[in-house]
């Protein structure tokens, strides 16, 4: 097996410089000498790694940058996270705006060996740019030097069961060239991970397919929207308030009547939340629509999971997507 002896040394003392000044949203992490280093930034990157490592996984020194629960669109990485990643042998990032300072993190990495995937640059013409729809409250616009509007790609790739495959096979093919020796492992846990994905996708299709009013499985979200891909796959209109990689927690009095209207108009009794969500714009758009009785569902988009839910509580990326399959089927049927 190929093992990157990286310097712990060097991470050690950048670990022990950012103590107590470093990011409070990550643990100091350090490689192993002995383990091939991987390092993910975001949950569902982290649970595909392990899924197709398999039976190798302890073999494996993996990193959740974002165990703590923290929010990609506000992390910042420490000093013994920036080494960790220098040093490993595998990296695993979205790749997106919020991401900027991956750039820093791979200027001249230790391990010149590393290999490195972008989630957003796996899906290549895949990606789409967040979307304002209307009704949404608007978001600041930020214009780049010379006045030109920034373009930002949504960054919520991995709700769409179809990139997930994408992105999993190329982790399949980066764990099989770091470690030769098992390849065929790696690409049969692939094989089998790459079929449950498969299966939960055709799920969905037949569930929203089988309803032949429109305006039934239009999804109202009284919150952000991270599910672009998500509904990009299967068709599926959507009103919200407030773009994907939205900071808004307060939505403007237009927004919440907005979408009451909406729920009226399409003859809904439910509204859609992310989790985490205190339901104080869900009710406020309840109390706003013509019979105030409307259900609250909550659907998850796969980023809050701590590493304790990750390691011992039995969450995985495949059993969130369950859940959320059996939240919109409540809601639909």
């Amino acid at each position: 097996m190929l093992k990157k002896i990286v310097s712990a040394a060097a991470a050690a003392v950048m670990a022990v410089t950012a103590a107590g000044c470093g990011n409070k949203d990550s643990s100091p992490v350090l490689n192993d000498p002995n383990k091939i280093n991987i390092v993910c930034t975001t949950f569902p990157a982290y649970d595909w790694v392990m899924q197709v490592a398999g039976g190798h996984a302890g073999e494996f020194n993996v990193t959740y940058l974002l165990g703590s629960g923290a929010d990609l669109h506000s992390f910042q990485p420490s000093a013994a996270d920036m080494a960790a990643i220098s040093g490993c042998d595998l990296f695993v990032c979205v790749g997106g705006e919020s991401e900027k300072w991956v750039d820093d993190a791979l200027k001249e990495p230790e391990n010149k060996n590393m290999k490195v995937i972008s989630m957003m640059d796996v899906i290549g013409d895949n990606k789409f740019v967040e979307e304002e729809k209307e009704g949404m409250q608007a978001e600041e616009e930020e214009e780049e030097e010379g006045g030109e509007e920034e373009v930002e790609y949504d960054e919520h790739v991995w709700m769409s069961l179809t990139n997930a495959d994408l992105i999993c096979a190329a982790i399949a093919d980066d764990l099989a060239a770091i470690d030769a020796d098992h390849k065929a492992d790696y690409e049969a846990n692939y094989d089998t991970y790459s079929k449950s994905l498969g299966e939960l996708s055709t799920r969905f299709r037949d569930l929203f397919d089988g309803i032949s009013d429109e305006k039934a499985k239009t999804m109202v979200v009284a919150d952000r929207f991270p599910l672009r891909y998500f509904v990009e796959d299967y068709g599926i209109d959507y009103f919200a308030a407030f773009v994907g990689c939205s900071a808004e927690t307060e939505a403007s009095f237009e927004t919440i009547t907005f979408l009451a209207g909406k729920i009226d108009e399409l003859g809904q009794d439910h509204v859609f939340v992310i989790e985490g969500s205190d339901h104080k714009i869900a009710n406020a758009v309840i109390e706003a629509t013509a019979n105030k009785n409307a259900e609250i569902i909550e659907i998850n988009s796969v980023q809050s999971v701590t590493s304790e839910q990750a390691k011992n509580g039995g969450t995985t990326y495949l059993t969130l997507m369950e859940k959320n399959y059996e939240a919109i089927k409540g809601a639909l049927t």
